[in-house]
């Protein structure tokens, strides 16, 4: 950690929960919250999903020897499954008390969304009667300040930009659950839901999410976003959740995405139990378009090792699994890293951008 870095956040998403900050204000009123965080070329971003608290942790320790700048929980952050705002709180805690999780809190940024576990029910949507007591004890985990303007409004939607001397990247982390339309189920074997017609008008993300989404797409100069959505945007092959399961929503992005002014966009995905690299060459865009995946801190699921995938590039890790990203702003490029136990690499890809 060597050269100063900044992270800029905007005023609706006042992030606190870091050490030693300072607040000025920009011309047009956003506000930039400064740390001095040493960084080596290239930035690097950790980023992992389904953790249960009751199972051994064994990855926090290889997490920390990557000496990222930033932590991203991608979801299913606990497995919580429950309506009780009380035990909610506790399986939360355990996670805090965990003494090499409580190492990481205490030296890296810490940013993320939720999935359905710490949602509070599996598959949950919009119907979920205690998502606002769910989302207070989220935020309170994240460390998100107390006043933070996100704890208003309803969803967990949030963006951050780390800008660096080299360059800045933009993460948008989407709620794929405060709003979205219930699921219709398959008459498939083996499979629990299937894609609804494309003339469904059934929602991800909901219209204020979306009217925000393309704001932060519109008015964003990063050299790299990164959109942290807790399921799967590429891959349409498997039976669970996706983004394929609303095919009017898939379209939508995919039209959002073409106009943006926002350069080289990339997702990040969890949910799975296990990791995969997707990349859709035929995006309509100047540049592939990437989803990786990485789930599966605690527990993966090897059946997903043998599932189609159109836009798979990688091998599927069945182990347990995080992600770690390399931004070169020298080069244009990113790398991807699935890394495991004792920081085994398994599979790298980079994309040229």
């Amino acid at each position: 950690m060597k050269s100063p870095i900044m992270l800029l956040v905007s005023v609706a998403l006042l992030f606190l929960g870091c050490k030693s900050l300072s607040t000025q204000h920009t011309k047009t009123e956003t506000p930039e919250i400064q740390q001095e965080i040493s960084q080596a070329a290239p930035l690097k971003v950790v980023f992992a999903s389904c953790n249960d608290q009751d199972r051994p942790q064994p990855l926090w320790k290889p997490i920390i020897a990557n000496d990222a700048h930033t932590f991203i929980w991608g979801g299913d952050n606990v497995y919580a499954d429950t309506a009780d705002l009380s035990k909610m709180k506790n399986d939360y805690q355990k996670v805090r008390n965990h003494p090499d999780y409580a190492a990481l809190l205490a030296e890296t940024n810490i940013l993320g969304t939720w999935d359905d576990h710490d949602y509070g029910k599996n598959d949950a949507g919009a119907e979920w009667e205690v998502k606002e007591g769910a989302k207070t004890i989220l935020l309170d985990f994240l460390g998100y300040a107390e006043n933070d303007p996100l704890r208003k409004r309803e969803g967990v939607y949030h963006s951050r930009t780390i800008e660096t001397e080299a360059g800045s990247v933009k993460f948008i982390l989407l709620d794929t659950r405060y709003f979205r339309s219930p699921l219709k189920e398959s008459n498939v074997e083996g499979d629990r839901y299937m894609a609804w017609p494309k003339s469904h008008e059934g929602t991800v993300l909901g219209e204020k999410q979306w009217n925000w989404l393309e704001d932060e797409l519109r008015d964003n100069s990063a050299d790299f976003t990164v959109i942290v959505s807790s399921i799967q945007f590429l891959n349409y092959n498997h039976g669970w959740e996706k983004w394929g399961n609303f095919p009017s929503e898939v379209a939508k992005m995919y039209n959002v995405l073409k106009n943006a002014k926002a350069k080289n966009i990339l997702f990040l995905s969890g949910d799975r139990h296990m990791a995969e690299v997707s990349v859709n060459t035929e995006a309509g865009l100047p540049y592939p378009l990437v989803d990786f995946t990485s789930s599966g801190l605690t527990h993966t699921w090897i059946d997903g090792a043998t599932e189609a995938n159109k836009y798979r590039v990688s091998n599927v890790v069945k182990q347990l699994n995080f992600g770690v990203l390399l931004f070169d702003f020298e080069n244009q490029e990113v790398t991807f890293q699935i890394r495991g136990e004792d920081d085994f690499l398994y599979e790298t890809f980079t994309q040229q951008y």
